[in-house]
């Protein structure tokens, strides 16, 4: 006969506590402490744990270990096999978060419908498999090996299993699930993490890959507890506007793999579509120059982008002047402001200044320092920059050029993309071969000394 243990769990943070608490001594969340039931089976253990073959724990010499390679296979989408490491490790437990309505659910149901060869368990808690089967003819075609099953119990989901014993399984969502072992709802922390921790283990015995779609919370965080990313194997991160067609995929975590990887979408009618080239999406159409327009060099992972960096610069209205910076930071802005303010005598703290990347895509990359700061003087002074040339170096206090790094991979982008000139720093490595590039490349030391250059006013 099962035992029953009841106890308080924070829906914040997941700290247990044997009677209720209003105030979390872990996180500090008032009234956030929920009452649940754990039912452990009297056999003890639980599924995933059943049948499982005991595993030899003596401590062996770490040069004794056989090294075994790592076996792959691709999932037919070649940018999530470059942000999971170049393929789809088995056993491995993925969990992929994003806002809502992003395209979670969209990209797992096109890996579902173009991997060929693996038997695939779709596990919908949201959808009925009529209207998953209505999304998947409108994003491609229905093959033989895929199958759905419209499900919140977790028993009902293990029955599942062991009918159609998949090679990869898709669970959307994470949130949706709920256990028999515990008298709580579906969402709670308690359940995410009981429900996570026997998906693990059944991933883990059968070498079958699990794919976890997971909320996120208010703060942009996945929801749940913090150690729910501890336990599974891979983090990815659905990123994007909703209001622009571009999607980024990036990994957090990757016990497999780089976490500096990362794959970018189109948002399309008919499903996500892979862009190859992504610099000359992010990059307008124009042609003649505007003031207020510089071109950045980025680097996401090891892929280099170009980014058109907009400013635009006007006289405060009303007083205490605006900042406002949609895709780059907004108190590097402030800290480059400052800079130009200081180093290059140009009085922008009487001017409303406005900062956006276009694409709606975010960048933490200091190379875009010289970029934001030619497009807010291009504006200042109301002179354009050149269509053709590019900018890729990092600003220090001093208003000095500091060298960046992929730099060899930022020049050859530039030059692919049709680029006559690109700006750097005088500091970067020597060992640059310059010559293989046709275009020009132009070493300089300070932030004035470009102004002067470029603009041809200081």
């Amino acid at each position: 006969m099962a035992k029953e243990k009841t106890f308080f769990v924070c829906q914040n943070c997941g700290v247990n506590s044997p009677k209720w608490l209003g105030k979390c001594p872990s996180c500090g969340e008032w009234n956030s402490f929920v009452e649940e039931v754990l039912r452990i089976p009297a056999s003890g253990g639980n599924r995933s744990a059943m049948g499982a073959k005991k595993i030899d724990s003596r401590p062996v010499l770490l040069k004794e270990v056989t090294n075994q390679k790592q076996y792959r296979f691709t999932s037919g989408d070649h940018e999530l096999d470059r942000v999971l490491g170049n393929g789809i490790v088995p056993g491995s437990v993925i969990l992929i978060g994003g806002d809502p309505g992003i395209g979670k659910s969209t990209l797992m149901l096109q890996i579902a419908l173009k991997l060929s060869g693996k038997k695939i368990l779709y596990v919908s808690g949201e959808e009925s498999p009529s209207q998953i089967r209505y999304r998947a003819e409108r994003i491609g075609e229905l093959r033989d090996n895929c199958y759905i099953l419209s499900e919140t119990s977790l028993d009902d989901v293990f029955a599942g299993f062991d009918e159609i014993e998949p090679e990869i399984v898709i669970i959307d969502s994470i949130q949706t699930l709920n256990s028999s072992y515990l008298d709580a709802p579906p969402g709670t922390v308690s359940q995410i993490r009981q429900c996570t921790g026997e998906l693990m283990g059944y991933a883990k015995k059968n070498h079958v890959p699990v794919f976890l779609i997971g909320h996120i919370n208010k703060d942009g965080n996945l929801a749940g507890p913090k150690v729910l990313e501890h336990m599974v194997d891979t983090v990815l991160q659905f990123e994007g506007d909703r209001h622009h067609i571009y999607r980024i995929l990036r990994s957090i975590k990757n016990r497999f793999g780089s976490t500096s990887e990362l794959g970018i979408y189109e948002m399309h009618e008919d499903g996500l579509h892979i862009v190859d080239n992504p610099s000359s999406l992010l990059l307008s159409q124009r042609d003649e120059p505007v003031s207020g327009m510089a071109v950045g060099s980025t680097v996401e992972g090891v892929r280099p982008l170009l980014v058109e960096v907009q400013a635009l610069v006007s006289p405060a209205t009303f007083g205490t002047p605006q900042r406002s910076s949609t895709g780059f930071e907004f108190k590097r802005l402030n800290m480059l402001l400052a800079v130009l303010e200081k180093r290059a005598g140009f009085r922008l703290g009487i001017q409303d200044v406005f900062l956006n990347l276009t694409g709606g895509i975010k960048v933490e990359d200091p190379a875009l320092d010289l970029a934001v700061c030619m497009s807010v003087i291009s504006s200042y002074q109301e002179v354009p920059i050149a269509v053709d040339t590019c900018f890729a170096a990092e600003i220090g206090l001093s208003g000095e050029l500091r060298a960046v790094n992929r730099l060899e991979n930022r020049i050859f982008e530039a030059e692919k993309q049709g680029f006559k000139k690109i700006i750097i720093s005088k500091y970067s490595p020597k060992n640059i071969k310059t010559e293989k590039f046709r275009i020009e490349i132009l070493m300089m030391a300070r932030i004035d000394e470009v102004i002067r250059k470029i603009l041809g006013k200081f």
